[in-house]
């Protein structure tokens, strides 16, 4: 076990966490892999959503408001950062003189309960390629525990629960939350600009993301992205690059389109090792097969164990999941927000057997649309036909005076529309035998592909 930091007492002295928002992304994996280790965990959450569900069916607590007597006998108290200091829970903690941790916090002095944690970063990506590394992992029995931003479909659930030393970590940079943990193997996927409203300026981002890549002993780093190798041009641990180019370590040979995704040859250091076949689509993937591929090979998995399981994996949750078909038109959901996603989300789709591709697009914070409005157009127009919902504030104000009709306004036949009913019907009056209809984006905009699928009947 790693040398624990001095503020992880207050988690290993505790014995019963209780955590606030527990029915989070963030914070549902964190509890469960707490329940494993033996904790006894409660926690609130006023969304009665899957994760909750889930929760309740291990036996967990949880309680749908947020007072005061919910931490009763905690000697932890757990909070995501979008939980206010006056929430009833948090003064209640303090004037009991109850312990706190915020949810980085926690997860970092979890990261040094295990000997081999892979900590996966990067602006894009990050849940799909942790995702296929843990289905690696799983299905070639290294039996890992993985704490992850979006359900694993075979293991229908955000957290994976071994009984080995590894820990498989999605690592975000925002607010520098990665900076908590204690990472042994580092993947740096990519950087681009993204969560600037914290950032600043691009220097401070690639600052934050070469003290992240600096605590591994080794760090797998995407070799075709200038600013990640300027990023681990400056620090000690060893680099292992991947990419097209074939000055990388790794890259694919031999690439070939097929009816789910590409197939290629692995090649590494100029030797065939592998062979994957992905089945989810775009070029980002090939990426991504990539760098999960180095990963469990340089940890002894077979390269034909790799391929089987790549070859199941269909995409982790809300990264272009099929979510049903009716009426002859496919309904797919994707979490993209940020217009690199976007773009890689829409030419893959663009490359299926699709006559047309429809998409809704929910942007996420008015500091995005403001910053990437032109990255979204370019984006979008790609897509046969556009709609959108009104931006999601999440935690800001409406400083910079932006609206989603900025981005309508320069797509052609494109429109807003704000009621989730009213919109499923029109994306529905749009499509025919053969198309594809995306929902996109970080908050509920899911929902609408429900919709859509119970109007088709």
């Amino acid at each position: 076990m790693k040398k624990q930091l001095g503020e992880d007492k207050s988690f290993l002295d505790a014995s019963h966490i209780h955590m606030i928002g527990i029915g989070g992304s963030g914070m549902c994996p964190i509890a469960e892999l707490l329940l494993s280790r033996g904790y006894k965990v409660t926690g609130s959450d006023r969304s009665e959503n899957a994760n909750v569900k889930r929760l309740k069916s291990l036996g967990i607590t949880v309680y749908s408001e947020h007072t005061a007597d919910n931490i009763n006998g905690a000697d932890l108290v757990a909070y995501s950062a979008a939980v206010p200091a006056t929430n009833p829970e948090m003064v209640a903690a303090d004037e009991a003189g109850v312990s706190k941790m915020e949810r980085s916090q926690l997860l970092g002095a979890i990261t040094r309960c295990y000997d081999n944690v892979i900590g996966v970063s990067g602006t894009h990506g990050k849940t799909t390629v942790s995702s296929m590394i843990t289905q690696i992992l799983l299905l070639n029995k290294q039996n890992p525990n993985a704490v992850i931003g979006g359900k694993l479909p075979i293991a229908d659930s955000s957290c994976v629960v071994g009984d080995s030393e590894t820990l498989v970590c999605e690592s975000c940079e925002f607010v520098d939350s990665f900076l908590q943990f204690s990472p042994d193997i580092t993947v740096l996927l990519n950087i681009d600009d993204d969560h600037m409203d914290y950032f600043k300026t691009m220097e401070n981002l690639e600052n934050s993301f070469k003290k992240f890549v600096s605590m591994g002993k080794i760090c797998y780093a995407n070799g075709d992205d200038e600013r990640v190798k300027n990023v681990v041009s400056c620090i000690d641990s060893k680099i292992v690059t991947y990419g097209f180019n074939t000055d990388n370590d790794y890259y694919p040979q031999n690439i070939v389109a097929g009816k789910y995704g590409f197939c290629f040859d692995v090649m590494c250091r100029g030797e065939k090792v592998g062979q994957l076949q992905m089945h989810a689509p775009g070029k980002h993937n090939i990426y991504n097969g990539l760098v999960s591929f180095a990963v469990c090979y340089e940890m002894g998995v077979e390269p034909q164990g790799i391929a089987d399981a790549i070859a199941r994996f269909t995409g982790a949750g809300r990264r272009f999941e099929f979510i049903g078909e009716a009426q002859g038109i496919t309904v797919v959901d994707d979490y993209a927000h940020h217009p690199t996603e976007m773009m890689a989300t829409l030419q893959a789709a663009k490359t299926l057997d699709y006559k047309k591709v429809i998409v809704v697009f929910q942007p996420y914070t008015y500091s995005r649309v403001a910053l990437l409005k032109d990255g979204m157009i370019s984006a979008l127009s790609v897509a046969d036909k556009v709609f959108m919902t009104p931006i999601v504030a999440a935690r800001e104000e409406n400083v910079y005076g932006v609206k989603s009709e900025d981005v309508t306004d320069n797509l052609p036949d494109a429109c807003v529309v704000a009621d989730y009913d009213e919109l499923a019907t029109k994306m529905i009056d749009s499509a025919d035998e053969g198309d594809l209809i995306i929902t996109m984006g970080a908050g509920d905009i899911y929902k609408v592909a429900h919709i859509i699928l119970e109007k088709l009947g």
